[in-house]
C-alpha cells in the first residue's frame, strides 16, 4: 500500500505541474526575445542622410521594433510599430501585439504563387507546432480519465494504460519542440522571407539580439515533468501488481480444502471404538459343531 500511494501521489503531482507549464508555454508570447537597438540604427541614420529605404524601414517595418515572440503573437514590450503597417492590439496580459499569419493568401489565390519550396516548407512545419502540442493536450486529457479509474479502482492495467498515455504526451510535446527548432533553422539558414535573418541588412544585423525566452524554458520543463509522471506511474503499476499479488497469497492461507473423512470418528473416553466392519459371521449354531 504505501509503495503505490506514494509513487501514485507523486506521479499525479507530476502530470498536474507538466500540463500547467505546458498550457502555460502554449499560450505566453515569450518564447524569443528580440531585442533591436533602435538608437544605434538611429545614429547610423543620422550618418547617412542618403539612407533613405532604411529610414522608411525603420519607421514602419515590425522587424525593427524589439518584440518577444510566441507560438500566435509578436508583442511589443517597448515601442510598437504604427498600427498602418501591422494591426496592433492589447493581449489579455495588456501587451499591445500582432498575430503571426499561419495561413497567408491573397484576394486572387489560395496561397501566394512566388511562395518557394523552403517558405512553404516552413508554413507547414509551422502549423505542426500548433498540431502537435493541441494532440498532447487531447492525449492528457484521456489520461486524467484512464488514470482517474486506474486509482478508484486499483486497477494496475488502468495506470498502465495512463503511463503509457503520458508518454505518448510527453513523445507529442517533445515532438512539437523539435518541430520548433526545425521552423527556427529555416528562419535563420533559409531565405524564407523578408521579415526573417538570412533578409536582413547588415545594420539590422549588427543591432538585434535575439535569446530565447522564459515560455521557451517552461515549455521543456513541461516536457520533462510529463516524462517523469509517465515514468513514476510506471512505478506505480508495478506496485499495484506487487500488492495483488501478495493479497492474493495472504487469501490463500484462508482457503482450506475440506475433503469427505474416510476414517471412523474419533472415539469417546470410556466408550469402546466402533468397527468399520462387523465380526466374521458363522453360518450354523452358536455352539460351534454341536448342535443340540
Amino acid at each position: 500500500m504505501p509503495c503505490s500511494a506514494v509513487t501514485l501521489s507523486l506521479a499525479t503531482i507530476s502530470a498536474i505541474i507538466a500540463v500547467a507549464l505546458l498550457a502555460i508555454a502554449f499560450s505566453t508570447d515569450n518564447w524569443q526575445s528580440y531585442e533591436v537597438k533602435r538608437t544605434n540604427i538611429q545614429n547610423f541614420i543620422a550618418k547617412h542622410p542618403d539612407a533613405a529605404a532604411l529610414t522608411d524601414s525603420f519607421n514602419n517595418r515590425l522587424i525593427y521594433y524589439t518584440r518577444t515572440r510566441g507560438l500566435f503573437r509578436y508583442c511589443y514590450p517597448k515601442e510598437r510599430p504604427p498600427a498602418s503597417s501591422v494591426q496592433i492590439y492589447l493581449s489579455p496580459v495588456e501587451t499591445h501585439c500582432s498575430n503571426i499569419d499561419y495561413f497567408p493568401a491573397n484576394e486572387e489565390h489560395k496561397e501566394s504563387d512566388s511562395f518557394t519550396d523552403d517558405i512553404m516548407t516552413r508554413l507547414h512545419l509551422a502549423r505542426s507546432v500548433i498540431a502537435a502540442f493541441i494532440l498532447s493536450f487531447v492525449v492528457i486529457f484521456c489520461a486524467f480519465w484512464t488514470g482517474l479509474s486506474g486509482c478508484w479502482k486499483r486497477s494496475a492495467g488502468a495506470i498502465t494504460a495512463t503511463a503509457i498515455l503520458m508518454l505518448t504526451a510527453c513523445l507529442l510535446a517533445a515532438g512539437a519542440m523539435g518541430l520548433w527548432h526545425t521552423v527556427e533553422f529555416f528562419e535563420k539558414e533559409k531565405v524564407v522571407g523578408e521579415e526573417y535573418y538570412q533578409q536582413w541588412n547588415t545594420v539590422l544585423r549588427d543591432n538585434t539580439r535575439l535569446s530565447y525566452d522564459w515560455s521557451y524554458i517552461v515549455a521543456w520543463a513541461g516536457v520533462a515533468c510529463s516524462l517523469l509522471a509517465s515514468i513514476l506511474l510506471s512505478g506505480a503499476a508495478v506496485c499495484l501488481r506487487g500488492e495483488r499479488e501478495k493479497e492474493e497469497q495472504l487469501n490463500l492461507q484462508y482457503l482450506m480444502p475440506v475433503y469427505p473423512q474416510k476414517q471412523p470418528p474419533y472415539p469417546y473416553g470410556g466408550f469402546p471404538q466402533p468397527q468399520l466392519y462387523p465380526q466374521p459371521y458363522y453360518h450354523g449354531s452358536q455352539y460351534g459343531p454341536y448342535n443340540y
